[in-house]
């Protein structure tokens, strides 16, 4: 079983980038698919989750209106396109597959700064 996540990297204020996560190893399409993030010595945060079903989803306050939560069940994968990025999206985000089991990526850096 993998999640692996790409996409992250440094990125201006007001910039956009879009991350990927490749599943491989289980059923992708049973899962409900989930994006979290973590800046060192605060907790991990939930902020974007997209149900099996490919149509429910739901954003944490501080993100909702500016990232947008996709899939592609036939390409197993899971996208996050973060636009209108500040300072404070800066963490390490993470994917993770939530279903009968609980799979995480092993994370991804995205640094927002001029």
């Amino acid at each position: 079983v993998k999640l692996v996540e790409s996409g992250g990297g440094l990125v201006q204020p007001g910039g956009s980038l879009r991350l990927s996560c490749a599943a491989s190893g289980f059923n992708f399409r049973e899962y409900d698919t989930r994006w979290y993030r973590q800046v060192p010595g605060k907790e991990r945060e939930l902020i974007a989750v997209l149900h099996a079903d490919g149509r429910s989803r739901n954003y944490a306050d501080s993100v909702k209106g500016r990232f947008t939560i996709s899939r592609d069940n036939g390409k197993n994968t899971v996208y996050l396109q973060m636009n209108s990025l500040k300072p404070e999206d800066t963490a390490v985000y993470f994917c993770m597959a939530f279903g009968p089991h609980a799979y995480w990526g092993q994370g991804t850096q995205v640094t927002v700064s001029s």
